[in-house]
């Protein structure tokens, strides 16, 4: 009998949709950190899963039974005696450390002798704080590999011993977690314990607490309810993933947070529509409440203060559409968010005002709003507030404020314990940091950022770091790096409608054109920045990017757009009396006129940066200064110019800008200072080049430093050859011995 021939392609496995770039910081985080596990945990997840569509699995430990496997036989080889207390040391370290494993042996009279055993096999050891496991999986294998009646009995013994004050929580968590079947009473308990727990910050026990409460309660019709608030408390405590798996299940959106994921990692436009709608129906709901909608008024118990509570949940729900609207950079959403904030009596945000305004040309009203916006930016406060303030004082030119109110922020965000907001401070404080003089301590910090973007399941704010990350990539005259990340952005972008990033990403790429000299790419690049819709550009970056236009548009000859865009800058400039911004204006007045009066305007635009902070952007001065100059035969003033702009190109690790700076010098025939030993080497490698090779150089491999960068194999493998090539050598020894005197 002949057999059909299958095809060739009929015995291979189908193609797996690559994991996304969050899914996979999230997936080894998940893992604790182990590769293997995070593999195993890739293997399982299913295609939506995969893209970042739909959360990672609940059941990790279900996901990852090879581990668990391994590390089984060694745990039942010990004795029962050693066995109990490694169960009783992970009852107590997770998922909610109690530090109670001391006062638990003392109740129980236990001897530790036992744990010797322990950690002769290596699996854990005894310090004066307690027990430490070999690593999370050995942990989580002691609790596993118990019987059910033996973990119930320490999580009795635990809750005994937990009666120090501010316990409670835990303590009804060890309760909850010996419980057999469904108890009113415990779920009461659990509920009130959640509160506590979240009054202290501890926003990951408070969910917890909720979810075990929706398991125990009788009542089916309160199960919903519990898991949304549930829900809430994921998200601030920076667990996007169960977040968005208790959402799914609960009948009620806590505080908008439908419109608060959707803003964090789904389409911004959607969002935005969601958080307005939720903002409508909590202030009826408060009218309801107070009397205003018909409703009944029960004192403080239920009328007037919920009432009031349901008043803020509307201010934060409106505060957050204006995020919305910035981010999507579409004026009529800003104008719709402060149509509905005046309607329901709200205060409008002084940032959405103060943008909205700016965006219709009503620059004297922007500025006021603005002003008083970033001057909220004192110690403590709302995060949110704090972030708005930091938005309003970039607008304003006034980056000491700007990168003063993210840092707070994000200072007030742990305090209060919710880590998903650090990320969405660092956006911002990335722009105020490079802008004064600090891009590589800013392209550090925005990288770390990136990662707890991920890890929260915040893809729309990794999508406007890794835009930051671009401009930072662009000054370093690091090509590759710059157009991998802005390509990255701008694809996110534009599927989320995130105009704001998206334009952001395209200003990179166009400072990288103006730095090597195509700029009738980069004036081009420039034009298209308030791009139409969302997710295509941003007006206010647009703003931002004039002076890099008026420049590209000038070297271009195509002076008659540039004239009409410095005009628009001039006006903004004159009205907010920042430094830096009048400077710019000034230099671009030079750029448009010519010979003596140009030089003019080049002095007048330095003496204004001396009372700015943008350093980058005076080193650019005094570096089209020095050309304007060796072009009217000024050698003396001109050298000296373009020799402070090279010093300072080279202290920014800018070496595009600084090979701009030693063309001029060459064409003036004025010596050009070459740099040695470890400024050399700064000198002759991108900022990105430089990172890799010290860590190539500490011993790390190009998969460590590929996960370590958030960047693949192969970029890392590129960055190594350009490193070689550049410094003149062939192995990772040489490299070792160059960059040794520098640690």
């Amino acid at each position: 009998m002949n057999v059909p021939q299958q095809p060739d392609n009929a015995s291979r496995p189908p193609t797996r949709t690559p994991l996304s770039e969050g899914v996979r910081v999230r997936v080894l985080c998940a893992a604790h950190g182990d590769p293997l596990a995070a593999a195993e945990l890739a293997a399982v997840l299913g295609e939506r899963q995969r893209a970042g569509l739909d959360p990672l699995p609940a059941d990790l430990v279900g996901a990852v039974p090879g581990l668990l496997r391994a590390r089984r036989p060694e745990l039942r080889s010990l004795a029962p005696a050693t066995r109990r207390l490694l169960l009783i040391a992970a009852a107590d370290q997770h998922p909610f450390a109690a530090r109670a494993y001391q006062r638990a042996l003392a109740a129980a009279r236990l001897d530790t002798g036992p744990l010797d055993d322990a950690e002769a096999a290596g699996l854990a050891r005894t310090t004066s704080e307690g027990v430490v496991f070999r690593d999370p999986w050995t942990r989580i294998a002691a609790y596993e590999t118990a019987s059910a009646v033996d973990r119930r009995e320490t999580h009795r013994l635990l809750a005994r011993v937990l009666r120090g004050e501010g316990e409670a929580p835990r303590r009804s968590w060890h309760r909850a977690a010996a419980a057999l079947g469904p108890s009113r009473r415990l779920a009461a308990e659990l509920r009130a314990s959640a509160h506590e727990a979240r009054a202290a910050g501890e926003h990951a026990l408070a969910c917890g607490l909720l979810e075990r409460a929706a398991a125990l309660t009788p009542d089916p019709r309160e199960r919903p309810r519990l898991l949304a608030r549930a829900a809430a408390d994921a998200w601030r405590s920076g667990d996007g993933d169960r977040a968005r798996r208790l959402a799914a299940h609960g009948d009620v959106d806590v505080d908008g947070l439908s419109g608060v994921l959707a803003l964090r990692a789904e389409n911004a436009t959607e969002a935005f529509d969601a958080l307005l709608t939720a903002a409508e129906r909590g202030a009826a709901r408060g009218g309801e409440r107070d009397g205003t909608g018909g409703g009944q008024r029960d004192g403080t118990r239920g009328g007037q203060r919920d009432g009031e509570r349901d008043a803020g949940t509307a201010a934060h729900l409106v505060a957050r559409a204006t995020e919305a609207a910035i981010y999507t950079g579409d004026l009529r959403r800003c104008r719709e968010a402060a149509a509905v904030a005046a309607r329901l009596g709200i205060a409008v945000p002084g940032t959405l005002g103060g943008l909205t305004a700016a965006f219709e040309g009503r620059y004297e009203d922007a500025r006021d709003l603005l002003r008083a916006a970033a001057g909220r930016c004192g110690p403590g406060g709302d995060p949110t507030a704090l972030i708005h303030s930091s938005i309003a004082a970039l607008l304003l030119g006034d980056h000491t404020r700007a990168a003063s109110a993210a840092v707070r922020a994000a200072a007030s965000a742990r305090a209060l314990g919710e880590p998903a907001t650090v990320p969405q401070a660092m956006e911002f404080r990335a722009y105020a940091e490079f802008w004064t003089g600090r891009p590589r301590s800013a392209g550090a910090a925005t990288l770390e950022a990136l990662r707890q973007a991920y890890a929260t399941g915040q893809d729309n704010g990794a999508c406007h770091l890794q835009a930051a990350l671009a401009m930072f990539a662009a000054v370093a005259g690091d090509e590759e790096l710059c157009r991998a990340r802005a390509e990255m952005a701008r694809a996110h972008a534009l599927e989320h409608g995130l105009g704001l990033p998206a334009a952001l990403a395209l200003w990179a790429l166009a400072f990288l054109d103006l730095g090597t000299g195509r700029y009738a790419a980069a004036a081009s690049r420039l034009r298209a920045l308030a791009g139409f819709g969302p997710g295509h550009g941003h007006r206010a970056v647009r703003h931002l990017a004039t002076p890099h236009y008026v420049e590209a548009a000038v070297r271009t000859g195509d002076t008659r757009v540039a004239r009409s865009a410095h005009a628009d800058y001039d006006r903004w400039a004159h009205v907010v009396r920042s430094a830096d911004d009048l400077a710019l204006s000034a230099r671009c007045r030079a750029l448009l006129t010519t010979g003596h009066e140009a030089a003019d305007h080049y002095r007048t635009a330095l003496d204004l940066h001396a009372g700015g902070t943008r350093d980058f952007e005076r080193a650019r001065t005094e570096l089209l200064f020095g050309g304007a100059l060796r072009r009217l035969r000024r050698r003396t003033e001109a050298r000296d110019r373009l020799h402070s702009a090279l010093e300072a190109f080279e202290h920014f690790g800018a070496p595009h800008c600084a090979a701009q700076a030693r063309a001029e010098l060459r064409a003036l025939g004025a010596p050009v200072r070459s740099s040695a030993g470890s400024a050399g080497m700064a000198g002759l490698l991108t900022a990105q080049q430089l990172t890799v090779a010290r860590m190539a150089a500490e011993g790390a491999t190009n998969r460590e430093i590929a996960a370590r960068l958030l960047l693949s194999p192969r970029t890392i493998d590129h960055h190594l050859r350009g490193v070689f090539n550049r410094l003149g050598i062939r192995s990772r020894i040489e490299l070792v011995r160059l960059l040794t005197p520098e640690e």
